[in-house]
């Protein structure tokens, strides 16, 4: 990967935690689903009506944007309603990279080398210390649900590299339209038609700028340059800049939250840093690539 590139990665992940605190500012005030789709909807309304739709097929756009709305984000809200802690949803959501890492090999069969192995079992060992130091606030739904939307982050960089455009931007725009509506749907589902006249009367200042802080910096700008990234790199070299996420993640809780930063969390930030670089390292070493009859 070019520097330029590994340096545009790094500064994404960084806004990517960070959004996680400013996710926890929206619900504390509103629904996570209904703030999910209020995320969406001001992603594409107005520039949906502006941006051409991309030479793509309408099968790629639906399901991107389930995959994408519902899928990765509407899960991870879900399972922190049914008791997963948002640090642990965050943190888990990074299992992407087991999850990228077969999907690469076996449905795009792209090649694996060691170091991309060994950096992402380095990195995994830290997200498992930093698991551990949480206290335990996990349940099995909500962790079932959040090993779900993972496998579903994976599953958006195939639907990218099937799709095969150019037009990324679009995509992105024209993708997220078929999220904000299955995401209503879920919540009323789940809490009722209430849900939507409970909005009126508690949306405010706070859940607003939560609301656009993760539709435009978040959400158009940082998933264009992501799916840049995926037509650009394989999804095995890409998926393990997620695992700065975590990081940042904690930093923001530091400095918005105030919460402690234990001697355990620094060791498994080192580990997920060291794992990050020795992934991006290229070796002229072993290959493991899944053969074709």
């Amino acid at each position: 990967m070019k520097l330029r590139d590994f340096c545009l990665l790094f500064a994404l992940m960084a806004l990517w935690g960070l959004n996680f605190s400013v996710i926890k500012l929206g619900v504390n005030n509103i629904d996570p689903l209904m703030l999910t789709a209020l995320r969406f909807t001001f992603a594409v309304f107005p520039l949906v009506l502006f941006i051409k739709r991309p030479n793509v097929q309408w099968r790629y756009l639906i399901a991107y944007g389930l995959s994408f709305g519902v899928g990765v984000w509407g899960l991870t809200t879900l399972s922190i309603r049914l008791g997963l802690s948002a640090g642990m949803a965050s943190l888990l959501l990074d299992m992407s990279v087991v999850s990228s890492l077969l999907v690469g090999y076996f449905v795009l069969k792209e090649s694996l080398t060691l170091n991309k192995l060994l950096g992402a079992g380095l990195a995994l060992i830290g997200l498992f210390i930093i698991i551990q130091a949480d206290g335990g606030a996990i349940t099995i739904s909500g962790l079932v649900l959040v090993l779900l939307a993972s496998v579903c982050w994976s599953v958006n960089g195939v639907i990218v590299k099937w799709a095969n455009t150019r037009e990324i931007f679009a995509f992105n725009i024209w993708g997220m339209l078929f999220a904000p509506v299955p995401l209503v749907l879920l919540s009323m589902a789940l809490n009722g038609p209430s849900v939507v006249t409970d909005l009126v009367t508690e949306f405010n200042q706070s859940a607003l700028f939560s609301a656009l802080f993760q539709a435009y910096p978040t959400t158009l700008l940082g998933y264009w340059l992501w799916n840049k990234m995926i037509m650009k790199y394989s999804i095995s070299s890409v998926a393990p800049m997620t695992l700065l996420v975590p990081v940042f993640g904690i930093l923001g809780g530091y400095w918005f939250y105030d919460e402690v930063i234990s001697l355990s969390q620094i060791v498994a930030g080192g580990l997920i840093l060291a794992g990050l670089l020795i992934s991006q390292m290229t070796w002229n070493g072993v290959r493991l690539k899944r053969s074709t009859i």
